[in-house]
């Protein structure tokens, strides 16, 4: 049996401790003192930690999910392995029909060969174009659609099955009906690109709603006369809130704020990363826009935030360091709860006996030292 001797690893519920891990056939299958019978994979440089869950990520190394070619998500696959990422979901945006549909037939046949170089694609973050005209953020508006069961179930189809998250606004026209339906589906339906109130959500919620898409971007702020969406996400437990933790799109004191007001396991990092994640400032692109990037900001021409370039391992590190979070809360919060969220909590999430041997090494500087996928390295620094 091979797996790691003598190693620091976060083990959950416990903490940080020296341990002993087995691994077969790309499971767990030993936690414990005894080191007897595993042969170290290698030394480990820093702290062993469950890999990290991307629900949200659109794009890293010059490529992005609506390129819609098998190549795209490989690069993709490749490059999130170097930030510590082992699964996530390939993230669409409002584009046409079509360029909706030849992404998402690309995802299903990617998820059905189960080859990739680094990450798992997971499956799919459908993020529009069910979206509010009026909060469209870096999303382009002519292709802004109706929210429809029908429209859902046709894209269903061309995913295979595999859209686990929808991005929508409840208060257009149809957007609870397809709510309930996302919830018979067994779809998580996310709250986003919203001008909801905050009875709007709470509406939401009560026909199966239980996640907040970038919380705080894209949608209603609190105010003291009307809580909108950020108030509701604070505030109902049972919703989720994914945050993007550059500290460019939220501010230390509002992330800290909603961490303090979150049940320890509904609080996500996630990149929202674009293609030029990994690339050198200059020009790029998302959805057919010109994105400028510079100085760790994506923007459009207008100076709309153009979703980030932000790595996993830097949120974690942001969320340390900057906000006062302690390191196990930070690693499950990219970790546990993106895996508890989209329904793989039994195979990932945290380092446990019968699970998946997806790992991440994290130095004293936050740097990503190895990550390993099915019991396979496939990054080392």
């Amino acid at each position: 049996m091979k797996g790691f001797t003598n190693v620091k690893a976060y083990i959950k519920n416990v903490g940080v401790v020296k341990t002993n891990i087995g691994i077969e056939n790309g499971k767990i299958l030993y936690i414990g003192d005894n080191a007897d019978g595993i042969e170290n994979i290698c030394d480990v440089d820093g702290i062993l930690v469950p890999g990290f869950i991307d629900q949200h990520i659109h794009g890293a190394g010059g490529a992005d999910t609506m390129d819609g070619t098998e190549d795209a998500l490989n690069t993709m696959s490749e490059y999130l392995a170097r930030e510590g990422t082992v699964g996530f979901l390939a993230t669409t945006m409002t584009q046409s029909k079509e360029n909706i549909i030849k992404a998402l037939k690309n995802v299903n046949k990617a998820i059905k060969n189960g080859e990739f170089k680094g990450a798992k694609v997971l499956g799919v973050h459908l993020e529009g174009p069910f979206i509010s005209p009026k909060h469209v953020g870096a999303q382009p508006l002519e292709y802004v659609a109706k929210p429809l069961a029908e429209t859902f179930d046709e894209y269903q189809k061309a995913a295979g099955g595999n859209i686990k998250i929808v991005t929508l606004a409840p208060e257009e026209d149809g957007g609870y009906e397809l709510i309930k339906h996302l919830k018979n589906c067994g779809v998580v339906a996310s709250v986003g690109h919203t001008g909801a109130k905050y009875a709007d959500v709470a509406k939401a919620v009560e026909c199966g709603a239980s996640n907040v898409t970038h919380t705080y971007n894209a949608q209603t702020g609190l105010h003291h006369r009307e809580a909108g969406v950020v108030g509701a996400a604070m505030l109902l437990d049972e919703l989720n809130c994914e945050m993007i933790c550059d500290t460019i799109h939220v501010s230390v004191p509002a992330i800290k704020l909603v961490i303090k007001n979150k049940p320890h396991d509904k609080y996500t990092l996630i990149t929202d990363a674009m293609r030029a994640k990994g690339m050198p400032d200059g020009l790029s692109e998302l959805g057919g826009q010109k994105v400028i990037v510079k100085n760790g900001e994506a923007r459009l021409e207008d100076g709309t935030l153009a979703g980030s370039v932000l790595k996993m391992n830097v949120a974690i590190k942001n969320l340390v360091e900057k906000c006062g979070v302690s390191f196990t809360d930070a690693v499950d919060f990219a970790s546990y709860n993106p895996s508890k969220n989209i329904g793989i909590l039994g195979t990932n999430g945290s380092i446990t006996i019968g699970k998946n041997a997806d790992f991440t090494v994290l130095n004293s500087d936050y740097d990503v030292t190895m990550t390993m996928v099915g019991g396979k390295i496939v990054y080392k620094k």
